[in-house]
């Protein structure tokens, strides 16, 4: 399952890097600056495009934060087609991504990928990044069962 997105550092503006203290997130890949986006961090972030703004808000929903919305940062695509989520209020979002991480592996992801933005009962917005079976060179090279859905591309 995916586990952290990267994206250059100049891909968010920097009034949303400061905002956000987003500083912290940011590693040295080869020379370039990147900010890397992990699920497993103490508050886990996604930024997110939502009704043509860029914004960064709350990667899934964890035990204890809320007893709303399910647990985990992903939903499959079969979930999503099912209506769950417009039951929920939610919003489909695009979440921008130059790299994904999966199975210790980083891999090129060329436009970013699906998700779906809902608020939990306190109001605290939080994105789940859709995923569906992975294709076979997917699972060849992560050995994960499940891949996000990707912007315009199959891996």
């Amino acid at each position: 399952m995916l586990t952290a997105i990267a994206l250059p550092y100049h891909a968010l503006p920097v009034s949303l890097i400061e905002r956000h203290r987003l500083d912290g997130l940011a590693h040295d890949r080869g020379g370039e600056k990147e900010l890397q986006f992990h699920v497993a961090a103490a508050v886990p972030l996604l930024p997110v495009w939502h009704e043509g703004q860029l914004r960064i808000v709350r990667w899934g929903c964890r035990r204890g934060e809320g007893r709303a919305l399910p647990v985990g940062g992903w939903t499959k695509l079969a979930t999503v087609e099912s209506g769950y989520w417009s039951g929920c209020g939610a919003a489909a979002v695009d979440v921008p991504a130059a790299l994904g991480l999966d199975g210790g592996v980083w891999y090129a992801i060329r436009q970013g990928m699906r998700g779906v933005l809902v608020q939990d009962e306190g109001e605290v917005e939080r994105v789940y990044v859709v995923c569906e079976p992975a294709s076979h060179y997917y699972g060849v090279m992560t050995r994960s069962d499940w891949m996000p859905v990707l912007i315009g591309e199959r891996i």
